[in-house]
């Protein structure tokens, strides 16, 4: 007491507001305070035992998953051999970074190539919690000088050859048309290339995905990997005199029919015995009865080997050699990237399809020169006269 009065009542604290750089307020508002919480109860944090189910399903493709799985075991290996070792889930950036490192100097000596530990580096980082991710500036500001590096030491990143339209006819001549095998493989081939189909969207494709018209195809893509969405897209592919993508479509599924196997939700393609009946797989088996991971790609390779093409210009045919071929027909003759994206399923303003799956073949050879006209053309010849009458021909 002072004065014999009371204490002197404490002073209000100013309340204190959140914010972010996010923050936006109009006229006379003020932002939120920072001791303010959403009203949440235990409620809102509960999943149904169906919910829990349902998310315990992967939502990645079976080979995403190995991929991911292999990597980030084998950077929780890493961690754990530390000493004193590190945490590998949530990392924090400086293990991340270091990491990534030794990954280098191990690419460096030989084991890997940038853009593969590039991609063992972003699995690691999507697998992180979301609200823990580490930064990954300064090991990525590595990885571009080690590429670099590595790029004018002669590096260079292995990628299918491009199986363009004179490569893919020349590989469906060799197939024979009157077997059941025959008719499948040649409306693979056909197919990969006039849709631009990467392996998996072959072997997820079921049957009421492809109608048949008699002017040409209409083929939904259901799911790719720039559509994780599921939403489908749908494009109709003219019929042409080399791939003949109609007739070759109803022979393959009549063969669907008659071993029957051409019910809407069946796979498109399927593995055949050599008499060419359907396989048969073990009870459960996780894909059922859709051709595995891998099959399609080593038919296709199958296919170009016996048409005398495994490789083409020094790069090896693989599955992703048709969707290349396409592609590089197509920007040769003029066709826009953007009608080259929508084709492909490549994302709306990606330039992947010019820097990546353009490979012209024997583009080293070309002088892009020889597309500006020779000036003054009778002067030239005149010229290249005196000179062989001078023995300098």
């Amino acid at each position: 007491m002072v004065d014999g009065r009371g204490p002197a009542p404490a002073a209000a604290a100013a309340p204190r507001y959140l914010v972010t750089q996010h923050t936006m307020l109009g006229p006379n508002e003020l932002p939120p305070l920072a001791d303010e919480r959403p009203p949440w109860e235990d409620q809102d944090f509960r999943l149904s035992e169906e919910d829990v189910a349902e998310l315990e399903q992967p939502d990645l493709a079976d080979n995403t998953i190995i991929n991911r799985d292999a990597t980030t075991r084998a950077f929780e290996e890493w961690c754990a051999a530390q000493k004193p070792p590190r945490w590998a889930y949530p990392c924090t950036t400086a293990t991340y970074t270091s990491y990534g490192l030794h990954l280098i100097r191990r690419g460096k000596a030989g084991e890997f190539v940038p853009d593969t530990v590039a991609q063992y580096m972003s699995r690691i980082w999507n697998w992180q919690p979301v609200d823990y991710r580490p930064d990954p500036t300064r090991f990525k500001g590595r990885l571009r000088v080690w590429k670099k590096e590595w790029v004018k030491a002669g590096g260079e990143v292995d990628r299918a050859a491009a199986v363009t339209i004179e490569y893919n006819v020349r590989i469906i001549a060799a197939i024979d048309e009157s077997t059941n095998i025959g008719k499948r493989d040649v409306f693979l081939a056909a197919l990969a290339y006039g849709n631009l189909h990467r392996e998996m969207e072959l072997a997820d494709q079921l049957v009421k995905w492809v109608k048949i018209h008699d002017t040409g195809l209409f083929v939904t893509t259901a799911s790719s990997k720039t559509d994780q969405t599921g939403k489908g897209v749908g494009r109709f592919i003219k019929d042409r005199g080399d791939l003949q993508l109609v007739r070759r479509a109803r022979a393959w599924k009549a063969v669907l029919r008659e071993l029957g196997g051409d019910g809407p939700n069946d796979p498109l393609f399927r593995a055949l015995t050599t008499q060419g009946t359907f396989r048969k797989y073990r009870e459960g088996r996780k894909r059922g009865v859709h051709m595995g991971e891998g099959s399609l790609n080593e038919r296709l390779q199958t296919l170009a080997e016996r048409a005398g093409v495994p490789y083409i210009d020094g790069k090896k045919v693989r599955s992703h050699s048709w969707r290349a071929g396409a592609n590089t027909d197509m920007a040769e003759n003029g066709v826009s990237l953007l009608e080259r994206n929508k084709a492909g399923r490549w994302a709306p303003g990606s330039h992947t399809a010019d820097t990546v799956y353009d490979r012209r073949h024997n583009a080293g050879t070309r002088d892009p020169l020889s597309a500006v006209p020779v000036y003054g053309g009778a002067a030239h010849a005149a010229v290249a006269r005196a000179r062989e009458e001078a023995g300098e021909g």
